[in-house]
Parts: C-alpha cells; sequence; structure tokens
C-alpha cells in the first residue's frame, strides 16, 4: 500500500496537505460501559440465581453447607456487582435504558437486534431453570427422604 502512495507522490499525481490545525482529539476506543439492557433484568438475574441457592440451601440445611453457600453468594453479588460499579465509573456517559425504551427499541445484538420479549427470554431463560431445577431437586429429595 506504501509503496502505492509512494509511487503517486513521485510521479506528482498525489498531493500531501497538512492537517488542519483544530481537530479535535477522537480516541480509538470509546467509553461506553453500559450493556444496554434495563436494570430490571439484571436484578431478576440476580434474584434468580440467589433465588436458586435459597432453595437448595433450604432443602439440604447442614452445617457442612453454610460455607460453600456463602461463597457462591460471594460470587454471584460480586459477579454482577463488579460490572455494575464499573458502569458507573467517570467518563461514562451512556445509561441504561428504561423499560419503556427497552419495549420500544430492543436491543441491538451481534446478530442483529432483538425484540424485547426476546432478549428478555434469553436473558432469564439461564436463572428460571436453576430455580426450576433446584425445586425438582428439593421435590425429589423430599420424597424420597
Amino acid at each position: 500500500m506504501s509503496h502505492i502512495v509512494h509511487d503517486l507522490i513521485a510521479r506528482g499525481d498525489a498531493r500531501v496537505v497538512a492537517a488542519p490545525a483544530e481537530a479535535p482529539v477522537r480516541h480509538q476506543v470509546e467509553s461506553d460501559r453500559n450493556f444496554g439492557l434495563p436494570t430490571a433484568l439484571y436484578g431478576a438475574t440476580v434474584a434468580g440465581y440467589l433465588g436458586f441457592l435459597l432453595v437448595v440451601g433450604s432443602a439440604f440445611a447442614g452445617p457442612a453447607l453454610a460455607i460453600p453457600m456463602a461463597i457462591f453468594v460471594v460470587f454471584i453479588v460480586a459477579g454482577f456487582g463488579v460490572p455494575a460499579i464499573w458502569t458507573r465509573l467517570a467518563g461514562n456517559a451512556s445509561e441504561p435504558q428504561t423499560i419503556g425504551e427497552f419495549a420500544a427499541r430492543g436491543i441491538m445484538t451481534a446478530t442483529g437486534r432483538l425484540a424485547a420479549r426476546d432478549a428478555t427470554i434469553q436473558v432469564l431463560i439461564l436463572p428460571v431453570l436453576l430455580v426450576v431445577w433446584g425445586l425438582a431437586v428439593a421435590v425429589i429429595a423430599a420424597v424420597v427422604a
């Protein structure tokens, strides 16, 4: 590529100009740290994961399970708390969508735009299935015991 440019300059076909003096500085990386979804969806996801731990912890309560459950709770809170703090760092001008904006516009993903209903299903499918699975395991354990 540079060989072609040098040839154009040598032939006199290219014009070299100076950069404008008042060119604004543009950073390559934008500081948008927002994930685009409403905060309520993140809260529902955390509630689903913690609900699973509550169901399983209640069904199989014992002294040996206290420390692992506490560790799981810390991991879930940290896994969602650190990104929540990250979105509030200085230099992040974006705000999460409100529920109304999310319902009207949906969200853009790598594979295209998703409607709010489809995005909500994708976000909440795992936490809901975990809660259902925890309830099923608790019921089976109660019936067998």
